[in-house]
Parts: structure tokens; C-alpha cells; sequence
């Protein structure tokens, strides 16, 4: 699902500015968009607007499951030295039917690797569509909310909330309907800053 996005660092860089990192998929890769109207290049922009001393890196990679970024994280880590790691992945896992306990072990497995790193873990949240079937779809929304609860990190509720579960929503996506377009981006920011704000001002 698309070439992987280099890693790029935006916002002003300074000595004791937090460094967050982004590891997540299409959602957060700017999948059939144009570059900087993604929410992760809108943050940048916001956390410069505000002069807060802060570097984002978008890690992210259309198409990458749970399994992808947790092959990934360590090197990643290594490299930049995140403060906040933000994981927003999963999506492609139910996709592909992937076992959700699969899903859940990697979420776990990449927010243990962050805090051992020193590090603050976000989790974004997801949610299915209905044609999914109710059981899978509720048993993977829980997920998030499980390992953030078990790991201790912050939670997102649902990435796409005002999104895919607005009245607009079937406006706010490409012709896929499963990528946001990017008018969307600004709203999926806004669902993101309340649980990271308080986070880069500790």
C-alpha cells in the first residue's frame, strides 16, 4: 500500500525540546494526499505556531501492521532518542483478519520497548466498520484501550472520532473510503492534542 514515507523532522529543534516519534501506517503516512496537509505535519505546524520547542519525526509507513512496526521500533529508538512515541497502528492488522491477540501482543511488545527507552507511549485508538461483524469489531476497538490500561500509556479513544463517525463522514474520505481526505486531517489532530498536550508540558 504505497512506498514508505521518509523520516522527516519538522517543528524547531532545541537542546530540552521533546523529541515525539510517529510510528503508524497510511493514516498517519499522508496516503494520497498532498505533503504537510497529513495530521502529523499539521502538528508540527501547530507545535511551532505555538513555540513549543519540540521535533517531530513521522515514522510511518502506508500498509505497516503491528508486526511491521515492532520490527522497526528498535532501530528507530536507537536513532532518535523519543521522548513521546505515539503508536498508530493496527488498522491494517484487522484488515487482513489477522488474530487480535496478535495484534494486542505487538501493541504490548511496542509500548514496554518505548517506556524501557525512556519514553511516554500514546495509543491511537481504532475502530471497524459494521460490515466487519459487531464481536471482532468490539473486541478490537477494546484493544487499544487494554493495552494502554495495561501498559500505562495514554490513549487516543478512536483516531477517526468526528471522521468516520461524523455526520459528513461519507465526505471526508477518498474514494476508497477507507483514507481520510485531507480536510479530515485537521479534526484527527484535534482528537490527537488533548492527550499529547499535557504530555510535552511534564
Amino acid at each position: 500500500m504505497g512506498l514508505p514515507v521518509a523520516v522527516a523532522a519538522a517543528g524547531s529543534k532545541q537542546p530540552h525540546g521533546p523529541t515525539i516519534l510517529v510510528l503508524g501506517d497510511s493514516l498517519s503516512a499522508e496516503y494520497g494526499l498532498a505533503r504537510g496537509s497529513g495530521w502529523v505535519a499539521l502538528l508540527a505546524a501547530r507545535l511551532a505556531q505555538r513555540k513549543i520547542a519540540a521535533t517531530v519525526i513521522n515514522a510511518s509507513i502506508s500498509g505497516d501492521t503491528t508486526s511491521g512496526g515492532l520490527s522497526r521500533l528498535p532501530a528507530l529508538l536507537k536513532q532518535h532518542r523519543p521522548d513521546i512515541v505515539i503508536l498508530e497502528l493496527g488498522g491494517n492488522d484487522a484488515l487482513r483478519g489477522l488474530p487480535l491477540a496478535m495484534t494486542r501482543a505487538n501493541l504490548d511488545a511496542m509500548a514496554r520497548d518505548a517506556k524501557a527507552a525512556g519514553a511516554k507511549v500514546v495509543i491511537a485508538g481504532m475502530e471497524l466498520p459494521p460490515n466487519y461483524g459487531r464481536k471482532y469489531g468490539d473486541e478490537f476497538a477494546a484493544l487499544f484501550a487494554q493495552v494502554a490500561k495495561a501498559e500505562g500509556a495514554a490513549l487516543v479513544p478512536f483516531l477517526l472520532k468526528g471522521v468516520a463517525d461524523g455526520p459528513q463522514a461519507d465526505t471526508m474520505f477518498q474514494a476508497d473510503r477507507i483514507h481520510p481526505k485531507a480536510a479530515a486531517h485537521p479534526l484527527i489532530l484535534d482528537n490527537v492534542w488533548p492527550v499529547l498536550e499535557p504530555l510535552l508540558r511534564r
